[in-house]
């Protein structure tokens, strides 16, 4: 991932509600998106934290898919969404 879309990318997420995911994927048709709970990610280290979600950072240039601290080496996001309260 570039860091011109990483910066793109960021005022997308930093929205209170985030974005839907026919906006990132319009925006963004190059990268991977996955949503899951914030509490299956319990224990890992997000890349950046929103208002609404942990951000995670997706490498899957190799066989198996894994988080990555490196932008450069992101392919996609793994957006683990926080229960509102």
């Amino acid at each position: 991932m570039r860091e011109s879309d990483w910066h793109r990318l960021q005022g997308l997420l930093d929205a209170d509600a985030g974005p839907p995911l026919s906006v990132l994927r319009r925006e963004f048709p190059e990268l991977a998106f996955v949503f899951c709970d914030a509490v299956d990610m319990v224990g890992s280290q997000p890349f950046r934290v929103t208002p609404a979600a942990d951000i995670y950072l997706v490498d899957g240039r190799d066989h198996c898919v894994a988080v990555t601290p490196d932008l450069a080496a992101a392919t996609g996001l793994l957006i683990a969404v926080r229960e509102r309260a």
